[in-house]
């Protein structure tokens, strides 16, 4: 396949690497020096995009592909607020959007894990629940879109607590988001469940980028051959 890479960044030299090496072309690379370049026309040289920016930027970026045609790949995070503005542009243009929050496998197993530990303890409100999540310095939005992906499934599984707070005191039907940004950590996220008597926490650790990088051209990969809105549930059949 031919890969548009829509940011040129740490990721996506990543992406670059990964994508190299299992024999896809990269046809067009856009960074903050050619942002004139991603136009339709350019990105209808390539199979399919693969976006890694910043919220400002990337609603509009995802437009410019479903103009083109060209399946995007959605890294960027921070942007969910557009959520149903987005689906709505994609199947207006018979687009295909992939998006996740984490494209790593593992983070993705650990989604289902945190379900499954949330479900099981739901019927004991004496555990309350909190999360850690820690990354690097250069993120620019907190809590994660990980964090946020995990704090759903809690809320959806478990029912006397209906709301999350970020680094604020959380009242009894909220728990708290602890956000820290240190150093180069890739990702680290922690979910913790605590009684009286003891507690029961799961963690996943990002040891590198190329675990996010690699999951995203998979995702590239998937796009061949399916289309509409897609995430890695579709991709992993979970």
């Amino acid at each position: 396949m031919k890969i548009a890479l829509i940011g040129y960044g740490k990721m996506g030299k990543e992406i670059e690497k990964i994508a190299v090496s299992r024999g896809h072309e990269i046809g067009l690379k856009i960074d903050i020096d050619n942002p004139q370049d991603l136009t339709p026309e350019n990105l209808q040289k390539c199979d399919v995009a693969i976006e890694f920016t910043i919220p400002a930027s990337a609603v509009k970026n995802y437009y410019t592909c479903f103009e083109a045609g060209t399946p995007v790949v959605s890294g960027t995070t921070g942007w969910l607020d557009n959520k149903e503005k987005v689906f709505k542009k994609c199947a207006e243009t018979n687009g295909t959007f992939f998006y996740a929050s984490n494209f790593s496998i593992g983070v993705n197993l650990f989604f289902e894990l945190n379900k499954k530990l949330a479900e099981l303890i739901a019927p004991y409100p004496n555990y309350d629940v909190e999360m850690t999540e820690v990354h690097h310095i250069h993120k620019l939005d907190a809590p994660s879109g990980t964090a946020i992906s995990l704090a759903e499934d809690i809320l959806e599984k478990i029912s006397h607590k209906n709301a999350w707070v970020n680094d604020t005191s959380p009242a009894p039907n909220e728990f708290n988001i602890k956000s820290e940004r240190r150093g180069e950590v890739p990702g680290i996220h922690s979910v913790k469940y605590e009684s009286e008597v003891d507690f029961i926490e799961i963690t996943h650790s990002v040891k590198s980028r190329s675990g996010l990088a690699f999951g995203a051209v998979l995702a590239a990969e998937y796009c061949k051959d399916n289309n509409g809105i897609l995430t890695m549930k579709n991709l992993l059949n979970i």
